[in-house]
């Protein structure tokens, strides 16, 4: 996906006070190390792997807003879009390991481990996970009105009865959207026709107007064509419905066990950077990422769970999805040459 970068600046908090000063000095004080005593103060470079307005975007630029207040220093947001997030990630693993450097990460992450046969960085080795940003969130399966299936189950009739036939559109090979279709096909055992686009917006575009036949996304950017009727929902990807479309059954319910694939936002820091700074970034995100107002914001994205994981915890989310996309993409026998 070529799009030019941009950065946007947040601007610094205001000054503290003096009683303000003092408590800070005395928090520094009982802080478990030094790392994060020299980290204050410091600005923050958020680098986020996809283009500007897109859902990634949105939820750096929420966090960084509530992270400069928070934390009294200046987070920046820095959009690095390209190769699958792959642009972005090798600057932040080659970034000096002392908490200035962050990188939102989506499932893209957890998928190119496998997709891409070398990378000018190790997903494990040369990261250390911070926190979970976005919890899981949902997606949908949205057929054309046209399309003469009301439910999983007849979509898959359909599909067994048109080998091939069935077009769904994605935003790129080894894209969420891409593999969230592999995985159906593998699952259930039909063939399905990928076209891959160069972004998510010009498929759902291509969808509406009848060019294909079906499409994973986000509830909300299906939501328009639905209302309009151009757009049939039949299915959510969670393991369980989402409390925003509480009618719509999941596609586990729907004959297929264990199917499951959502979209999520975490943080990751360079590998070495202190301890210390990574607990407080943590403990930072899962509180602000749980005020009211941004709870109601992630809700318009699917997220319907405040974040709470610790940075093992979130370690081992990362190891369970980058397994879940394995596999898929193993029995799919996809390979992607990284950009060098």
């Amino acid at each position: 996906m070529a799009h030019e970068t941009e950065t946007m600046t947040h601007p610094a908090p205001a000054p503290l006070s003096r009683r303000h000063c003092l408590g800070a000095l005395i928090s520094l004080a009982g802080a478990p190390g030094a790392g994060a005593a020299a980290w204050l103060g410091r600005t923050v470079r958020l680098l986020v792997p996809f283009p500007v307005g897109g859902p990634a975007d949105v939820v750096a630029r929420l966090l960084a807003d509530r992270l400069a207040a928070s934390l009294g220093q200046q987070v920046i947001v820095d959009p690095k879009p390209g190769a699958n997030g792959i642009i972005a990630s090798d600057a932040v693993a080659k970034a000096a390991p002392d908490g200035h450097s962050l990188l939102l990460v989506s499932a893209a992450h957890a998928s190119n481990a496998s997709l891409y046969t070398r990378m000018p960085y190790d997903s494990v080795r040369d990261f250390v996970p911070v926190a979970l940003v976005a919890p899981p969130a949902p997606m949908v399966i949205a057929v054309h009105a046209g399309l003469p299936v009301h439910s999983l189950r007849e979509l898959i009739q359909y599909a067994k009865a048109h080998p091939g036939d069935l077009a769904y559109g994605s935003a790129g090979i080894g894209n969420i959207l891409h593999l969230a279709g592999e995985m159906l096909g593998q699952m259930a055992s039909i063939k399905l026709l990928h076209v891959p686009y160069k972004g998510a917006a010009p498929a759902l575009s291509d969808l509406a107007g009848g060019l294909l036949q079906m499409m994973f996304n986000s509830a909300l950017a299906v939501a328009t064509f639905v209302k309009e009727g151009r757009l049939r929902l039949i299915a959510q990807t969670g393991l369980k419905r989402s409390p925003a479309l509480p009618d719509l059954p999941t596609v586990a319910e729907s004959g297929l066990p264990g199917f499951e694939v959502t979209g999520w936002f975490g943080l990751l820091a360079p590998a070495r950077t202190p301890a210390d700074v990574v607990q407080r970034l943590n403990g930072e995100v899962n509180r602000v990422m749980a005020l009211p107002e941004l709870r109601d914001k992630l809700a318009l994205l699917g997220s319907s769970e405040a974040p709470t994981l610790s940075p093992d915890s979130f370690a081992g989310f990362l190891k369970s999805e980058t397994q879940r996309y394995a596999l898929v993409i193993k029995a799919a026998g996809l390979s992607l040459d990284a950009p060098t």
